[in-house]
């Protein structure tokens, strides 16, 4: 899409708590996938995971604080405007955000729930949540898994239903939006002590794949959207050498192609090329990068490039990817202090 003013833009979400400068605009470079800062908005504690509204005309963010909101923003020529006081989500520490059904949904990791939040015809949303989903349970890990973590809440490919992944509880839970209740259809159990944080669907509709913070994998899933389900297939590691006792995965992305699956690793510090095989159902290890900086948080794939958001150096790193191999070749950084996530508008 392209933003009044001329040119594309990227949204960076930070975290302010840490020095972040709020939600940052860059301009992007119509060719090779360069970033250059053009402006930040503040005003909203740590708004750290970002989302477009359909139509691009809005962007929201989570605040990712104990008391838990999510703000809207207008998006206008160069920049984002605040559109209102952010909303209380009523969970704590919400890390992740989709627009779905005329819903804001937040996934809030401290409390182990999802909210939906409805929107207002002009997009600015509505004063509360229409619904709080609780999770519940816990896994083998003693540090981090004492009750549930929701980290991540988005729709399915066909539109029928919401997905959300719990690292607290090491699972998937399957749900339905229905008159702005969120109800629960299934819950679908990964290994003990994987610790899923993200999940992201193959191009065909009938794969999706689990990243897994506490042990680094890829859970690959078969999907069916007509019965609503999960089914663990396999597991594959996205280190070749045992890893660190700090090396815990956060984004994964897949090719629009399908060709391909990437992931980030904090502590290690890179970025995994996996091989998708066998139509979807395996995948393999092809090898690994360095992601440019330090703790990459998040990961987006965007018009050939790989745009890496490092919280703790504190830039967003991009790498033009090969179109035969999938090996990203670094190209450039730009400095946001304690980078989150990157959107494109």
């Amino acid at each position: 899409m392209v933003a009044q003013g001329g040119g594309r833009r990227a949204f960076i979400g930070s975290f302010t708590a840490a020095g972040g400068p709020g939600v940052v605009t860059a301009a992007v470079a119509a060719s090779g996938g360069t970033l250059t800062v053009v402006g930040s908005v503040d005003g909203v504690p740590d708004p750290s995971y970002l989302a477009l509204s359909p139509d691009g005309a809005m962007l929201y963010a989570v605040s990712e604080t104990a008391d838990g909101a999510v703000a809207a923003y207008r998006v206008n020529g160069r920049t984002a405007e605040l559109a209102g006081p952010p909303v209380p989500v009523g969970g704590s520490g919400p890390t992740h955000l989709s627009v779905f059904g005329g819903h804001v949904l937040t996934a809030n990791y401290g409390s182990g729930s999802v909210t939906a939040v409805p929107l207002r015809p002009d997009g600015r949303l509505a004063p509360a949540p229409s619904c709080l989903l609780r999770h519940s349970g816990a896994g083998p890990h003693e540090r981090r898994q004492r009750g549930p973590h929701a980290h991540q809440v988005q729709p399915d490919p066909s539109g029928r239903w919401v997905v959300s992944v719990d690292l607290g509880t090491d699972s998937v839970r399957v749900c339905a939006l229905t008159d702005g209740d969120l109800l629960l259809h299934r819950e679908i159990a990964l290994r003990p002590g994987s610790g899923p944080r993200h999940l992201t669907f193959h191009p065909d509709g009938t794969h999706a794949y689990v990243v897994n913070e506490l042990t680094p994998t890829v859970t690959v899933c078969h999907w069916d959207a007509a019965t609503g389900s999960l089914k663990p297939l396999a597991q594959t590691p996205v280190l070749a050498d045992a890893p660190a006792a700090d090396a815990y995965p956060s984004g994964i992305v897949v090719a629009p192609d399908g060709r391909f699956v990437w992931t980030a690793t904090r502590g290690e510090d890179v970025l995994s090329v996996l091989a998708v095989e066998e139509n979807g159902a395996r995948l393999r290890l092809v090898g690994t990068v360095a992601c440019g900086g330090h703790w990459p948080r998040a990961l987006t794939f965007h018009d050939g490039c790989l745009y890496v958001a490092n919280e703790r150096s504190g830039d967003v790193t991009w790498f033009r990817v090969h179109p035969e191999t999938g090996l990203p070749q670094r190209g450039g950084a730009i400095e946001v202090p304690a980078a989150a996530c990157v959107v494109f508008h």
